[in-house]
């Protein structure tokens, strides 16, 4: 009797107890906070339910919208050019103006016979590589690029094209990896993916100082 008393006093216990923190919406591993700050600044947007649905994939169109976001490609050099032909992507898609300017500013390329395929899912290579085409590659040294990814068991599965690109994010701490290190170049990306990589560009430019104004010393001869 005493110890089923014990055990309905520790099941009571439990119920009153404050809730343990909300788990995330993903089991991805995802920090929730990463998704917050990219959302914050309209990088990526919440779906019309309010969730933002980390596990879901991303396709082209998808992507090329979040890319024309974060680097605002439509500022860049090119964009004015004349429309391109695209067949499977007609004006009245609702990605057709965000997919000219990944086009035209070289950000993403399109397939044989001007094709984009807006709805084809994206692999986590092909995302890394297009992100670093707009953060700009850096033009590491063959083997450069083979020291920075040896650290990564699943290296050798990465593709030739997309080695130097994702040596570029690996280095500048955006990649966003399993505990042992695996990148998965071959599965597809993620919306959680993608959020991650993108705080980490966010977190960097908000770390960057302001340029330092030079303090004016009294009585010094003007500058020419």
């Amino acid at each position: 009797m005493r110890q089923l008393s014990i055990t309905v006093s520790l099941v009571a216990l439990l119920q009153n107890l404050p809730a343990i923190a909300q788990v995330p919406e993903s089991t991805s591993g995802i920090p929730s906070d990463s998704i917050q700050q990219v959302t914050a600044v309209k990088w990526m947007t919440n779906f019309s339910d309010g969730k933002f649905y980390p596990e879901r994939l991303l396709s082209r169109a998808e992507l090329a919208s979040i890319m024309v976001k974060t680097f605002r490609l439509d500022k860049r050099q090119g964009v004015n050019k004349e429309n391109l032909t695209i067949p499977d992507v007609p004006r009245s898609y609702w990605a057709f103006n965000d997919i000219q300017i990944v086009l035209k500013t070289d950000i993403m390329k399109g397939y044989r016979g001007n094709e984009f395929f807006p709805n084809q899912k994206v692999t986590r290579a092909e995302a890394l590589a297009i992100f670093a085409q707009a953060y700009g590659v850096f033009q590491f040294s063959d083997d450069a690029v083979n020291e920075i990814l040896a650290s990564h068991p699943d290296e050798k599965s990465i593709p030739a094209w997309a080695r130097k690109a994702i040596a570029t994010v690996a280095t500048e701490g955006f990649l966003n990896t399993d505990a042992q290190g695996n990148i998965f170049p071959l599965k597809p990306v993620t919306r959680g993916d993608m959020a991650y990589l993108l705080s980490k560009y966010l977190q960097r430019q908000q770390q960057q100082p302001e340029t330092p104004e030079v303090p004016i010393i009294p009585n010094s001869p003007q500058s020419p």
